[in-house]
């Protein structure tokens, strides 16, 4: 691998509460590298970093709690209620998040690596990874699951999904889709399957 080159990078994305960590684990499992830009993103705002600075550079010191950290909840109602706000947000974040996960894939290694983007299809960008793998769940029962999981109400989970990309945009993108509708054992014979292929792919010459 040359020095500017990186290595084989699968993007797992999905809709919220579709069950990307447990695909992400069972990818784990089998020793790939998995990055999450979800970490990342709470990495990127730790008390010191740059990026917190330039937050409240912007914001104002009121996005802080009182132990100093950025108040995560304060932050989301302030750009849910403002789309200036939360460009302004993303112009500051996406630049850092972007860095760190080139600098941890560097670092990871591996025949190919899975990034878990759950953005990807909202972002319209998919020029930093090779290919695209959505896991897909019909919107009920994704409705479902994130009353379960987050205790919310019906209308909420709705509002929740409506806020992020279709399942048909989210499809259009996707090379490679895992069906998450039945046990955790059908999950784990296809990223079997799917781990298999992109070992195939990541040993082929590109460009």
């Amino acid at each position: 691998m040359t020095a500017d080159a990186h290595p084989y990078r699968v993007a797992l994305t999905g809709g919220i509460a579709s069950g990307k960590t447990t695909v992400a684990d069972l990818f784990a499992a089998l020793g790939v590298p998995v990055i999450d830009t979800d970490l990342i993103a709470r990495q990127v705002v730790e008390p010191g970093q740059p990026a917190l600075a330039a937050v409240v550079a912007a914001f104002g010191p009121d996005v802080l709690d009182a132990e100093g950290r950025l108040d995560r909840r304060r932050m989301r109602e302030r750009i849910f209620a403002d789309p200036t706000a939360r460009q302004q947000l993303n112009a500051i974040l996406h630049p850092a998040i972007r860095a760190e996960l080139e600098r941890q894939s560097r670092a990871a290694g591996g025949p190919y690596q899975v990034l878990v983007i759950p953005l990807l299809t909202e972002g319209g960008r998919r020029d930093h990874v090779d290919r695209v793998l959505l896991v897909d769940v019909p919107e009920a029962l994704q409705v479902e699951r994130l009353m379960w999981r987050d205790g919310v109400t019906r209308e909420q989970a709705q509002a929740s999904l409506n806020a992020q990309a279709t399942r048909a945009q989210r499809l259009a993108m996707a090379d490679d889709v895992v069906r998450n509708t039945g046990q955790v054992d059908e999950l784990r014979e296809r990223v079997a399957e799917l781990h298999q292929r992109y070992l195939q792919l990541a040993e082929q010459p590109k460009g």
